[in-house]
C-alpha cells in the first residue's frame, strides 16, 4: 500500500485513466462490429459511414497512447480493404 500523499494521488489517477482507456477501447471495438454487421449485411453506405467512424476514434485513440499508430493504421487498413472487396464484388 501506498504511503506518501503523492503515491496515493497516482493511484487514484492510474484508475481514472483505467476507465478512460477501457472506455475509449470498448467505444473502438463497437465501431468496428457495426462496420462488420454493415458489411455482412451488404450495405455500402451504412459500412462506408461505419469506416469513417471506425478511422476518426482509432485515429484519436491512437494520438493519445491508447493504442499504439501502428495498431491503428492496421485497423484502419484492414476494414478499408474489407469495404473494398465489397464495393467491387457489389458491381
Amino acid at each position: 500500500m501506498a504511503h506518501s500523499i503523492s503515491a496515493k494521488k497516482r493511484i487514484r489517477q492510474n484508475a481514472q485513466q483505467r476507465l478512460r482507456n477501457r472506455s475509449a477501447k470498448s467505444s473502438l471495438r463497437t465501431s468496428i462490429k457495426s462496420f462488420r454487421k454493415a458489411v455482412q449485411q451488404d450495405d455500402v453506405a451504412a459500412a462506408g459511414a461505419a469506416l469513417r467512424t471506425v478511422q476518426k476514434k482509432a485515429d484519436t485513440i491512437a494520438g493519445k497512447g491508447m493504442v499504439h499508430r501502428k495498431t491503428a493504421a492496421r485497423i484502419k487498413s484492414r476494414l478499408s480493404r474489407a469495404l473494398q472487396q465489397m464495393q467491387a464484388s457489389a458491381s
